[in-house]
């Protein structure tokens, strides 16, 4: 018998298992969409092959065999890339990663990790419980590597032969029972991004089973998590559950405007065999150039002086909720877009916001709206920046609404 395709839960029926969580459950768009605008997406990296004939199933069982599995040890490939609709500007994104300075280390996961919100990339990760996880990026003849082995967190590109090192404890976050958990950054597995989702899901989402897959060579569910609202860019996000482990093995964000997913992360291949203590282990070459986490922090503290008035910064307030929930965030100064030919903004910029932008009006006043394929922004000529995983008229009305 196959999976029921049509079983619903509610915002009380996932709350049985991320009932911690309601907190998050207002910011939907920021849990799911953030990922993609500022971390990874995917066009399907891995075709299903076949659909298993697997025992029925309701979709809050399968919730929470997802919370209940304890699968500590893993390893395999994921492959991941992104499709948010935006152009290549010469490095012009990279320019504005975090740590990506002129004093910036070119392995600090910051910069590096950042390099996966375009294009198509490899992954290999290995997973040995909180304190032992190897991250790598395979590169066109070179490789970034991520580790955390206990009280150490490694960051070393092959390409520059720069390492970066941070302690454990200053750089991540806490795990189970108080422990070490691993560093943190960007979501780079499908059970990452099915977290950030589930936790996120409340009355303004349905949930279903949509079917079964094959993953890696593995028999899963298909998870089906939907806005109950219009006016989201989000279409769907579809998580693929392994029906042995409970471990989450694809994740797909699909817009609401049709075509390839925004966002798709799967493995091509998985082993929950304990990976090789060697998988963890780092020492930085010989020669290569050794940045500490704590040098970076001081050159950053010393480029938010420079920035200026960002003392002025008065905080998010979130208009909405659910899937069309829209961050209000007042700008320092009160200051909206540069005149075009101004000289406030590099050439390089100008032509992203000419792409982008667009005129809007209401009772807020005058606007510029940027539209990617999942996260819009509004920025008023007053200086106040609405921005969520809405359409563009969502995003008028809540700068309409906004006190």
């Amino acid at each position: 018998m196959g999976p029921n395709d049509s079983a619903e839960t509610n915002g009380e029926a996932t709350g049985t298992v991320v009932g911690r969580r309601k907190k998050a459950r207002y910011i939907v768009p920021f849990a799911v969409a953030g990922v993609a605008a500022a971390t990874i997406g995917l066009v399907p990296a891995l075709a299903d092959s076949g659909d298993p004939d697997l025992p029925e199933i309701t979709a809050q069982e399968l919730i929470e065999k997802i919370a209940a599995s304890d699968e500590e040890q893993l390893s395999g490939t994921v492959k991941v890339s992104t499709d948010l609709g935006i152009p290549s500007f010469d490095g012009l994104t990279d320019s504005f990663a975090p740590g990506s300075g002129k004093d910036a280390s070119g392995a600090s996961p910051d910069a590096k990790l950042m390099e996966l919100a375009s294009g198509t990339h490899t992954l290999r990760v290995a997973v040995d419980g909180p304190d032992r996880q190897r991250l790598s990026i395979l590169g066109k003849g070179s490789e970034y590597s991520l580790v955390h082995n206990g009280d150490d967190v490694w960051g070393y590109d092959s390409e520059s032969d720069e390492v970066y090192h941070s302690r454990a404890a200053e750089h991540g976050s806490k795990g189970k029972a108080g422990e070490r958990g691993k560093p943190e950054g960007l979501p780079a597995t499908p059970k990452d991004l099915a977290e950030q989702a589930l936790a996120a899901a409340g009355d303004t989402t349905s949930v279903t089973v949509g079917g079964t897959a094959q993953v890696a060579g593995r028999d899963a569910y298909k998870l089906v998590i939907e806005p109950k609202q219009s006016g989201s860019t989000i279409g769907s996000v579809t998580v693929a559950v392994d029906a042995s482990t409970g471990v989450p093995l694809k994740f797909t964000l699909a817009p609401s405007s049709g075509g390839k997913a925004v966002v798709d992360a799967g493995f091509t291949q998985v082993d929950f065999a304990k990976p090789a203590a060697s998988s963890f282990s780092f020492t930085p070459p010989k020669g290569a150039e050794v940045t500490e986490a704590d040098e970076l922090k001081a050159d950053e503290g010393e480029a938010r002086k420079d920035l200026g008035g960002l003392e002025g910064f008065k905080g998010m307030d979130v208009i909405g909720e659910g899937w069309n929930a829209v961050a209000e965030i007042k700008l320092p100064g009160g200051s909206g877009m540069p005149a075009p030919g101004s000289g406030d903004v590099p050439a390089q910029a100008q032509q992203l916001l000419d792409v982008f932008g667009s005129k809007v009006s209401g009772d807020f006043g005058t606007g510029t709206v940027f539209k990617t394929r999942l996260v819009n922004a509004l920025l008023t000529d007053d200086g106040t920046v609405y921005v969520g995983a809405v359409t563009k008229d969502a995003l008028v009305e809540a700068a309409d609404t906004a006190e």
